[in-house]
């Protein structure tokens, strides 16, 4: 690719404080995320919501503002899947985002190499803002996947909880792959999960996508799905279109046509992305602190689907019916701790070369 990379690295390799900017946005983020939501707040209503509504499934609103009706949930386990985190009481979506995490994990088994994946957040019951760690997965059209492969065994439910994750990213290098954790397994992966039509775009730390540029060498077609993002170092994140006859769901404009290997990738490896913000001017007010999203600024609906009536439990509501539901229990959900893995815009660490921001 002849688009600057090479001056691009050069140049990053003289900014020595870049590590030291960017922890420092990252720990400013940190506790912006971590700040407990008030119950009144979007976050904290949705948040409490433990079931799902009856009724037919239905997104509303757009991926980063938005709730969801008749949500399932995934099951905690299967022949070629383990969901994790399961306190989180995040593993609920829209029955087409379920049914397609379920048959990528298959098709991963057979055709990628893959034992098994591990499933992180999809959605809360009612999707809505959640009291940490996301801005979007909200109307159930979104799922995190771990680079991490299965384990020939079934986890507890502690080991799900505390399962470190694995950074594709060089410790003390910028936007560097590791070699050491990268397999070729990991590329087949992602571009058995870009092949599906109903998968609109997946989101991918930028050092991945330009591994991907660089190094892939099958059909290109659907390369331009993946998109580079701040964070996804460790899991990648799959948003699926709206589903038909979904009229409330406000969709994201499409990809842009090309495998985005250009100048749109290029820029994450120059000063722009990560540039602390402008200090105020002399005399200058300081800003305002960002008010707490209210279920109001949600779409309409929204206040009527935390008022609607839940399904009876989650075995009764988990995708391919009570029988599905594994006897793995879950600990009650609560907000996280203030430690690197709930404190992110997204699952997965954020090494210190890069700021926390989605």
């Amino acid at each position: 690719m002849a688009f600057g990379f090479a001056q691009a690295f050069r140049t990053f390799g003289k900014l020595t404080l870049a590590g030291a900017i960017g922890a420092s946005l990252a720990a400013g983020d940190v506790g912006a995320e971590q700040k407990t939501p008030s119950p009144g707040s979007a976050k904290g209503q949705f948040g409490a919501v433990s079931l799902p509504t009856q009724g037919p499934a239905q997104p509303i609103g757009f991926y980063a503002k938005g709730c969801m009706t008749g949500a399932v949930a995934l099951p905690t386990d299967g022949p070629t899947w383990e969901a994790m985190r399961l306190s989180r009481n995040r593993r609920w979506g829209n029955p087409a985002t379920i049914a397609l995490l379920e048959r990528f994990s298959q098709d991963a088994a057979k055709y990628a190499g893959w034992p098994g994946i591990l499933v992180g957040d999809i959605a809360q019951p009612r999707g809505g803002p959640m009291p940490s760690g996301h801005a979007s997965h909200q109307i159930g059209l979104d799922a995190d996947i771990w680079f991490t492969p299965m384990p020939a065994r079934r986890m507890t439910a502690e080991e799900r909880e505390d399962l470190p994750f694995t950074s594709m990213l060089q410790k003390n290098k910028f936007l560097t792959i590791d070699p050491k954790v990268w397999t070729e397994s990991h590329a087949r992966l992602l571009m058995l999960a870009a092949s599906y039509p109903q998968v609109e775009r997946i989101f991918v730390n930028p050092a991945i996508k330009k591994k991907m540029c660089d190094t892939w060498t099958g059909d290109r077609t659907n390369l331009g799905k993946l998109r580079p993002e701040y964070g996804h170092d460790s899991h990648f994140h799959i948003r699926i279109k709206c589903p038909p006859g979904a009229a409330g769901c406000t969709p994201q404009a499409p990809v842009a046509a090309g495998d985005g290997c250009d100048k749109s990738l290029a820029w994450w490896f120059t000063p722009a992305p990560w540039a602390p913000p402008k200090p105020p001017k002399p005399g200058a007010k300081p800003p305002k602190p960002p008010r707490e999203m209210m279920v109001s600024d949600l779409p309409k609906a929204c206040a009527a689907v935390l008022d609607a009536a839940s399904v009876a439990s989650m075995q009764a509501a988990t995708y391919g019916g009570p029988s599905a539901a594994s006897v793995l229990a879950a600990a009650p959900a609560a907000v996280p701790a203030a430690d690197a893995d709930g404190a992110l815009p997204d699952v997965g660490p954020v090494p210190n070369d890069k700021p926390a921001i989605q």
